[in-house]
């Protein structure tokens, strides 16, 4: 698998997950799905910044 689509999947994941909770919030929707959506951004994110990181270092050895 290419790096530079590991890192567009993982920055892909974290921008659904993002626009899932701005939707849920702009509808009403449950308070605990929001939160859960957070939550999973969260880690979406530092996995993203984790791969990116690894494509930066392997890159550079």
């Amino acid at each position: 698998m290419s790096s530079n689509l590991l890192v567009f999947v993982a920055c892909a994941a974290v921008a659904v997950v993002l626009l899932f909770g701005l939707a849920n919030m702009m509808r009403g929707g449950s308070a605990s799905v929001s939160q859960r959506l957070m939550r999973l951004r969260v880690l979406l994110q530092f996995v993203a910044i984790v791969v990116i990181m690894g494509v930066v270092w392997w890159r550079s050895a």
